[in-house]
C-alpha cells in the first residue's frame, strides 16, 4: 500500500521478501518476539528498519546446504541495494534500502 502511494510498486517483491526475513529473525531470535518496523520513503527509494531489544551484530553468511535455516540475511543482501545493523540503546536496528 505504501509503495503504491509512493509509486515504488516495482520494489514490492524485494522489499517484501527482505522485510519478511528480518521479522522472521525477530520471531526466531528475540525472546519476547517484539520489534518495531519503520518504512521510509527516501530520495533514492525506500528504507526499512526493524528494531529489537537484543544487542549484537549480524553477518550474512552462507548456510550449510543441509541446514534448515540461516539464509535470511543472505537473501536480504541479494534482493536489496544496501543493508546493515546499528547498535541502539540496549538493542539493535537492522535496516535495508532499495533504490528506485
Amino acid at each position: 500500500m505504501f509503495l503504491t502511494r509512493w509509486e515504488l510498486d516495482r520494489l514490492s517483491d524485494s522489499a517484501g521478501l527482505a522485510l519478511t526475513e528480518l521479522v522472521a529473525n525477530v520471531v526466531r531470535h528475540v525472546p519476547d518476539r517484539r520489534c518495531s518496523v519503520l518504512i521510509l520513503r527516501e530520495p533514492h527509494g525506500l528504507r526499512v528498519e526493524v528494531a529489537d531489544a537484543v544487542p549484537g551484530s549480524l553477518v550474512a553468511k552462507a548456510a550449510d546446504p543441509l541446514e534448515e535455516g540461516g539464509r535470511g540475511l543472505v537473501l536480504v543482501e541479494a534482493v536489496t541495494d544496501r543493508w546493515g545493523v546499528e547498535e541502539t540503546g540496549g538493542g539493535k536496528t537492522v535496516w535495508f534500502e532499495c533504490d528506485a
